[in-house]
Parts: C-alpha cells; structure tokens; sequence
C-alpha cells in the first residue's frame, strides 16, 4: 500500500454560459473563510474533530474559495464579508415550487460512480468519482495493492458532525458520497428535462459532492435546505452556500421555503 500526496485535478469546460460562471466568481470574489464556535454531534464515526466544527491540517475550505469544488472539505463561514456574500449569493436563486417524482430513476442521472461524464473536474482520469473525492477529502489514504485509484483506508474529517472518521474499505457504507443537492430534488427541479450529458454532469461534479459520515447522509435522503440541514451548526452557513453555487451553476431554481432557509442560515 501506498500513501497518496493530493495533486491539483484538471478542469473541464464549464457547464454553463461563461456569463452565469462570471457572476457567480463575482459574488464569492475576495471572500476570506473563518472559523466558528460551537459544538457538533456524531453518528457511525470514531475520534474527534476540531470543538467548532472546522477541520484541523487544512482540511477543509471555504466554499467562496472553492467555487469549482476541487479543494477539501468545507469549512464554516462567520466574517461579516463573507455572510454578506453568502446572502447575495442565495438573493439570486430563483424560486420555483417542487415538481412531481413522476419517472425519476438514479440511472437517469448515470451509473454510479462513472469516470465518463465529461464537463466535469476529474472526468476521464482513470479513476471513478467515489474514489476521486475520498481522495480529496481523506488524509493518510492507502490505496489497494497495485492501484493508485482504489482507497482502502484513510482518515476524513466529516463536516455534517465535525468528527473525525477512520474509515476502512470493509465498512464502506460508513462514509458515503453526499449529493448537496440531491438527485431527486434536482429531477423536480427541472433536471427532468435536461439533457443526458447535463443530469450526468450533475451527479458527477465535485462541486455537488461530499463524503461524509454514511449515517447521517442516510437521515437526508432527498431533502433541500428547510427539510434537512446538517448537524454541525457551524457549518451550516457554508453547506447551503455550496447548495446555492450548484443551483446557480446548473441554472436550478429552489423552493421558497429553502431559499428564507438559507438567507437565516447565513444571518438573513
């Protein structure tokens, strides 16, 4: 087994306009992140984390300096500057009731995990998405003997707890690949008239991805920001940021009530 030193990923073409990417760089530009105070709880996870949520050894990033989710992790956002941001960010969201389920499926959206949907960071590395963003977001990684892509153990710091995880290949359930905004929530957002190419982008970005505690990803299933937010409440200014950079990136509405949620999650 080998330990893994995290390289910069390669970016692809943007799936939008470069209009709507230019005033989403506008809105997070010259935004700083800054710890929280608080405490967090923990499902299925071992060890500890950081009191206030955030993770240790530059483990996790602002979402304003990470507008192409290639960096770890997500920290909590506190600075005036940056819940201003966020606000004005989330002010743009355009607000649309939530469609019907009627003929969602996942493998509308791909199969999981596919290293095939191009217009996407780490698309056609030779390595599959899953793998991909363990490898981003985990410390002290072992791959499988032979490979430089299969992880079999590592550390994460879990941002929806704000506990540590050391995780083994045995137990995969234990940390799961969280969609912020869920595959299902998009379909009755208007995914269900996308393209294939579009739904797969989606499912595929890194920016639409976290690993986190399995457990508590479970608790979510397919709920936006007034359903369900994540137990760590330092970090949840931060994780409804990253939901708001999906929806404008992808052009995707949000319901009212989880656009007021979001606004009082950032201090609106």
């Amino acid at each position: 087994m080998t330990a893994y030193s995290r390289t910069s990923p390669r970016t692809a073409r943007p799936v939008l306009p470069l209009l709507v990417v230019a005033l989403a760089a506008s809105l997070l530009a010259g935004c700083d992140a800054i710890e929280s105070a608080g405490s967090a709880g923990s499902s299925g996870s071992s060890g500890s984390g950081e009191a206030d949520g955030s993770a240790p050894d530059g483990r996790a990033t602002s979402p304003l300096k990470n507008a192409e989710g290639t960096e770890p992790g997500l920290a909590p956002l506190t600075g005036d500057a940056d819940l201003a941001a966020a606000r004005k960010l989330i002010g743009t969201l355009e607000v649309k009731g939530r469609g019907p389920r009627t003929g969602y499926d996942r493998d509308e959206f791909g199969y999981a995990w596919m290293d095939s949907a191009d217009g996407v960071p780490y698309a056609r590395n030779g390595c599959d998405t899953r793998n991909d963003l363990l490898k981003r977001d985990g410390q002290d990684i072992e791959f499988r003997s032979g490979s430089n892509c299969v992880i079999v153990s590592m550390t994460l710091h879990d941002p929806y707890t704000g506990k540590d995880i050391a995780w083994k290949k045995q137990k995969a359930t234990a940390v799961q690949i969280d969609h912020l905004v869920p595959l299902s929530y998009s379909w009755q957002m208007g995914a269900a008239r996308w393209n294939e190419d579009k739904r797969k982008q989606l499912a595929n970005d890194p920016l639409n991805l976290l690993p986190v505690d399995g457990p508590t990803n479970s608790g979510k299933r397919d709920s936006g920001p007034a359903s369900w937010l994540p137990p760590s409440k330092p970090v949840r200014c931060a994780y409804v940021v990253r939901f708001a950079q999906v929806a404008v990136k992808y052009e995707m509405p949000v319901t009212a009530a989880d656009r007021k949620t979001m606004l009082t999650q950032c201090g609106g």
